[in-house]
C-alpha cells in the first residue's frame, strides 16, 4: 500500500511540475511566472548559507472549500503544539550556536527557514516544495525561478509518512533531509530514499534493544499487544522476525488492539491475558490505544503483568495516573536518547514577538507561541492564526513566569535529536568547505564551492560524519543513512505518595564489535511486585544439567520438556538440545551431569569370593604338601608301594600345581598373568591326567602279567616306560600351549558388553580354538583315564586302584562338562570364578578319591597298612 500511495503522489508531483513548465512557456516564453504562493506559516533568518526545517507547531488543519466557484484557500491551521514549536526553537538555537563557533564554518553564516507542517502531510509536502525552491519573501518579491537553491538541507519530518512522501521527491534532486522522528525500518532503503538521513535509531533498533531487555532477565515467554496501524504491524513482523532469529524467545500470544472502542474485542483480548502463563506484555501501540484495553484492565483487576513500552508511549504523562499505576507501575519502557543542551534555557527566555503582523513576516511563528502562552492577542491579526484572546499583547511578558514544558529542558530526546541533525548538516558543509583544491572526492578532483553549492555533493558528506556531541554521543551514519543507535531504557516509578516518575535506569546502544549492548542500572529499577525481583516469564522452566530439551508437538520452541539423559550420556550445560556421551574408560554419574571413571571389576584378592578361592587353593595345596610328606614317611608301607609310588609322587605333585595355578586366575589380569594361567592350567592338569592313565594302564599290565604267559606285559611297561608316557603326553599339551602363545597369545581386555558402567578386566583368549584344543586333549585324557579304570574296575586284586580312578575320573569329567556352560554363560569376573572354581573342585576330587582312602588307612588304620593284609585281601577277592 504504502509502494503504490508513494508512487501515484509522485506522479502526481511530476504531473504538477510538467503542466506548470509547460503552462509557463506558452505564456512566457523566455521567463517564469510565479502560479500562486503557499501562505505557510514559519520563521526566517538569513545567512551564507539556508537550512530547512519542518516541524508540528500545529496539531490540526481546517480543510478550505473546494467547490472551485472561487478560488480556493489554502488550509488553515489551529491547535498550538508548544513542544512542537520548542523543537523548531531548539534547530534555531544549534544555528546560532553554530554561527558563534569559530572553529565550526568559520567566515560561514548559517540561516534557517523552519515551516510548520501542521501534523499533515500535504502542508508539510508544500512546506518542502517552497524550501528546495527558495525562501517564499525573495520569490515573493523578486519573481525569480532562476539560480541554485538556497536551502541546501532539511531538518525533518517528524513523520515516518510524511519523510516518505517528502523524501520520495527530494531524493529525486538528492536535496539532503535529515529525521530527527521518523523511525520506519522501510526508510533504510537507499535505492527509494538515496539521500534520506535520520538521528533517530529506526524501528528494527528499537525491537533489538526489546529483545536484550528480555534476554537480559531470561524473558522467554512473551505476550505482544501492537496498534493496528503501519507502525504496530511493522514492529510485530520484526520482532517475531528476530525472536525467530535469534531464538531468544516466543511469543504467548499476539493481539491488535482495536482502532475504536470495541469493548467485546478488547475484553477478549484481557481475558487472554489472564489466561495466559506469560508474565511480560509487549507493547507496540499509541497511548490513545493503551487507554481503551487498561480500563478493561482495571475492571478485571489484571495486576503481576511487567509491561515492556516501545518508544511511542513509554514518557505518556495521560497513562501515568494514581488509578493505573497498580497495574503499571514498573513498567520498562524504550526512549530518545537523552541528552543535555547547555545555554537553551537562556535562549528560549530571549524570545520576543514582533507588534505587527504586517512587519513580521518572519516572525509570525514566535506571534501565535506568545498569543498561546498568554492569552492574548495581537492586533490587526490575519484570520486563521489567531491562538489567543482577551486582552491585547505588549510583547512585554516575562516568559520565566511561566509554569509550561517549554522552558523544561530537563528531559530533551526529540529536540536532542534536532540539535544533532543540524550539528550534523553543519560538519558535513565543514568538511566540504575545508576541501583542497585538487584534492576532492568531484570529478576531476574537484571540491565543493559555496558559491556554486549543489545539494547532492552535501549527501556525499553526509555519509561521511563523524563527531561528538557535548554530551559525548558519537554521531555518524552508516551506508543506510541510520545514525549510530541509541536508546534509552525507562522505567515507572510509582511513588509512596502515589505520584510517577519515569526514570532513565540504563541505555541500549550498538556497539561496532559488541552489537546490541545493554547496559542497566538493576539497583534503580522499581519493580511492581511482592518481592521486588523481577518476574519468571518462561513457558518451560530451563533444563538442568543432566537433562535435555525436548519440543513439546505443536507449541512454540520454547515449551519444552526436561528429559534426563541416557546412561552413559552427560550434559553440564543448561538447556541442552541432546547429551554428548562419556568417553569409553568413563560413565555417567547418578545426575548425569559429568562422566565418572567407571568401576572397574576382576576377580580380586580384596573381594570375598577373591579371598576365598585363594585360601581354598591354599589349602588344597597344602593338603597336598601334607599328604606328600605322609608318603614319603611312609613309602615304604606295603600300601604305598603297591599303588606305583613313583607315580604317586608325581600325582601329588602336579595337583600342587593344579592348585597353585589358579592364583594366576585371581589378581588384575596382566600380560603375563594371561599368557601363563591357561599354559600352567593346561601342561598341570595334562600332567596329573598322565599319570592317572599311566597308573591305570600299570593296574591293567600287572593284572595281565598275573596270568600265565603274561609276563611279557609287565617287561614292555615299566617305569622308564611309565615317565616317557607321562612326558610325552605333557609335552603334547605343551607344544598346543606354545602354539597358541605364539599364534595368538591371550592378552589383557577391558570387557564393557557385560555392564555398560563397569570395565571388568579379563584375560582374552586371543585364539578361542587354541583353548578349545587345550581343554579338548584334557578332556581326551581323562576320558581314556575314566574308560580303562572303567574296564579295570573289577579285576580280582587285593588293593584294586582302579575303582578310585573310575571314580576320580568321573567326578573330573562331571565338573569339567558342567563348566563348559557355565562358564559361558558367567559374566564378567564371574568365569574367572567359575574357571577357578572347576579347577579347585576337580583338583580336591582327585586327591580325595586317590588319596584320601590311603591316608585314611595310614594313619587310622596302620593295622591294614601290612603286606599280609593286603595280600589277604587280595586271596579273599
Amino acid at each position: 500500500m504504502w509502494l503504490l500511495f508513494q508512487t501515484n503522489l509522485l506522479l502526481l508531483v511530476l504531473l504538477y511540475f510538467y503542466f506548470s513548465y509547460a503552462l509557463l512557456s506558452s505564456v512566457f516564453p523566455s521567463s517564469c511566472q510565479l502560479q500562486g504562493e503557499f501562505h505557510l506559516n514559519g520563521v526566517h533568518k538569513t545567512g551564507d548559507v539556508i537550512l530547512g526545517g519542518l516541524f508540528p507547531v500545529h496539531f490540526f488543519k481546517s480543510v478550505p472549500d473546494l467547490s472551485f466557484i472561487s478560488e480556493p484557500q489554502q488550509p488553515t491551521c489551529h491547535g498550538f503544539y508548544v513542544q512542537g514549536f520548542r523543537l523548531a526553537q531548539i534547530m534555531a538555537f544549534a544555528i546560532d550556536e553554530i554561527n558563534k563557533n569559530s572553529e565550526l564554518l568559520p567566515n560561514v553564516t548559517l540561516g534557517y527557514s523552519l515551516y510548520d507542517n501542521c501534523a499533515e502531510l500535504g502542508i508539510g509536502f508544500r512546506g518542502a516544495l517552497s524550501l528546495v525552491n527558495g525562501q517564499e519573501e525573495q520569490i515573493i518579491l523578486d519573481h525569480a525561478c532562476a539560480g541554485n537553491p538556497l536551502v541546501i538541507g532539511i531538518v525533518g519530518d517528524s513523520s515516518s509518512t510524511r519523510s516518505i512522501a517528502i523524501s520520495s521527491v527530494l531524493g529525486l534532486y538528492r536535496v539532503p533531509m535529515v529525521s530527527y522522528f521518523a523511525t520506519c525500518s522501510c526508510l533504510t532503503d537507499r535505492q527509494k530514499y538515496p539521500s534520506f538521513f535520520r538521528t533517530i535509531p529506526s524501528d528494527g533498533f528499537q525491537v533489538r534493544a526489546m529483545i536484550q531487555i528480555l534476554k537480559h532477565f531470561g524473558w522467554t515467554w512473551a505476550g505482544l499487544l501492537i496498534s493496528n496501524d503501519d507502525y504496530g504491524h511493522n514492529a510485530a513482523r520484526s520482532l517475531q522476525s528476530e525472536l525467530s532469529r535469534s531464538g531468544e524467545g516466543c511469543l504467548a500470544y499476539f493481539e491488535v488492539l482495536p482502532r475504536d472502542k470495541n469493548t467485546d474485542e478488547v475484553r477478549r483480548i484481557v481475558n487472554v491475558m489472564k489466561k495466559s502463563t506469560a508474565r511480560v506484555v509487549i507493547v507496540f501501540a499509541y497511548e490513545s490505544h493503551i487507554l481503551n484495553l487498561m480500563n478493561e484492565v482495571v475492571t478485571q483487576n489484571v495486576t503481576g503483568l511487567q509491561w515492556m513500552a516501545s518508544e511511542a508511549w513509554t514518557a505518556a504523562a495521560v497513562l501515568q495516573t494514581p488509578q493505573l499505576m497498580p497495574y503499571l507501575g514498573g513498567t520498562l519502557g524504550i526512549a530518545i536518547r537523552h541528552g543535555e543542551i547547555p545555554g537553551l534555557r537562556e535562549f528560549l527566555l530571549k524570545i520576543r514577538p514582533t507588534l505587527h503582523y504586517n512587519n513580521s513576516y518572519g516572525n509570525r511563528m514566535v506571534n501565535q507561541f506568545w498569543e498561546f502562552t498568554f492569552q492574548c492577542r495581537f492586533a490587526p491579526a490575519p484570520p486563521g492564526w489567531l491562538e489567543g484572546g482577551g486582552a491585547l499583547c505588549t510583547g512585554q511578558e516575562k516568559l520565566q513566569n511561566v509554569d509550561n514544558e517549554f522552558l523544561d529542558i530537563t528531559n530533551l530526546r526529540p529536540e536532542y535529536n534536532v540539535y544533532k541533525a543540524v550539528y550534523a548538516l553543519a560538519y558535513s558543509l565543514d568538511d566540504m568547505l575545508r576541501c583542497k583544491p585538487g584534492r576532492g572526492p568531484f570529478s576531476g578532483n574537484s571540491c565543493g564551492a559555496l558559491q556554486s553549492l549543489e545539494p547532492w555533493q552535501l549527501v556525499y558528506y553526509l555519509e561521511r560524519v563523524n563527531f561528538t556531541t557535548p554530551f559525548g554521543d558519537e554521531v555518524s551514519f552508516d551506508e543506510n543513512g541510520d545514525v549510530v543507535p541509541i536508546y534509552d531504557v525507562m522505567n515507572w516509578l510509582w511513588l509512596p505518595d502515589g505520584s510517577t516518575e519515569v526514570q532513565n535506569v540504563g541505555e541500549v546502544k550498538r556497539s561496532t564489535f559488541k552489537g546490541e549492548e545493554l547496559i542497566l542500572d538493576e539497583d534503580k529499577i522499581f519493580w511492581n511486585f511482592d518481592l521486588k525481583k523481577p518476574p519468571r516469564s518462561v513457558c518451560s522452566e530451563s533444563c538442568p544439567p543432566g537433562t535435555h530439551m525436548v519440543r513439546r508437538k505443536a507449541e512454540p520452541k520454547c515449551c519444552f520438556d526436561c528429559i534426563p539423559c541416557s546412561e552413559g550420556k552427560i550434559t553440564n550445560k543448561s538447556n541442552s538440545f541432546e547429551c554428548t556421551s562419556c568417553p569409553e574408560d568413563f560413565w555417567s554419574n547418578p545426575q548425569r551431569d559429568y562422566c565418572v571413571p567407571k568401576k572397574t571389576e576382576f576377580l580380586s584378592y580384596h573381594e570375598p569370593l577373591g579371598i576365598c578361592l585363594a585360601a581354598t587353593s591354599l589349602l588344597g595345596t597344602l593338603i597336598c604338601a601334607v599328604v606328600l610328606g605322609i608318603f614319603f614317611y611312609h613309602r615304604r608301607t606295603p600300601i604305598i608301594r603297591a599303588n606305583n609310588s613313583e607315580l604317586s609322587f608325581q600325582l601329588l605333585l602336579s595337583l600342587k600345581l593344579c592348585f597353585l595355578c589358579s592364583l594366576l586366575f585371581i589378581g588384575r589380569p596382566r600380560m603375563w598373568t594371561c599368557q601363563l594361567r591357561h599354559a600352567a592350567f593346561g601342561i598341570s592338569f595334562v600332567l596329573c591326567v598322565s599319570c592317572i592313565l599311566v597308573k591305570t594302564m600299570v593296574v591293567l599290565a600287572v593284572f595281565k602279567a598275573s596270568k600265565p604267559g603274561g609276563g611279557t606285559s609287565l617287561k614292555w611297561f615299566g617305569v622308564m616306560q611309565q615317565r616317557g608316557t607321562v612326558l610325552f603326553l605333557t609335552s603334547i599339551q605343551a607344544a598346543i600351549c606354545t602354539t597358541w602363545l605364539v599364534s595368538s597369545s591371550p592378552t589383557p581386555h577391558k570387557n564393557t558388553q557385560y555392564q555398560n558402567d563397569k570395565i571388568v578386566y579379563e584375560c582374552a583368549f586371543g585364539s578361542t580354538v587354541g583353548f578349545a584344543v587345550l581343554l579338548g586333549y584334557i578332556g581326551v585324557l581323562a576320558f581314556l583315564s575314566f574308560l580303562i579304570a572303567f574296564l579295570a574296575r573289577n579285576l580280582p586284586d587285593s588293593f584294586n586302584e582302579a575303582k578310585l580312578i573310575t571314580f576320580s575320573m568321573l567326578i573330573f569329567c562331571a565338573v569339567w562338562v558342567a563348566f563348559v556352560p557355565v562358564y559361558i554363560s558367567s559374566p564378567g569376573n564371574y568365569a574367572d570364578a567359575v574357571e577357578v572354581f572347576a579347577i579347585l573342585a576337580s583338583s580336591f576330587g582327585l586327591l580325595i578319591t586317590l588319596f584320601g582312602p590311603k591316608c585314611y588307612i595310614i594313619i587310622m588304620r596302620p593295622e591294614l597298612n601290612t603286606k599280609k593284609v593286603i595280600m589277604g585281601r587280595g586271596s579273599e577277592s
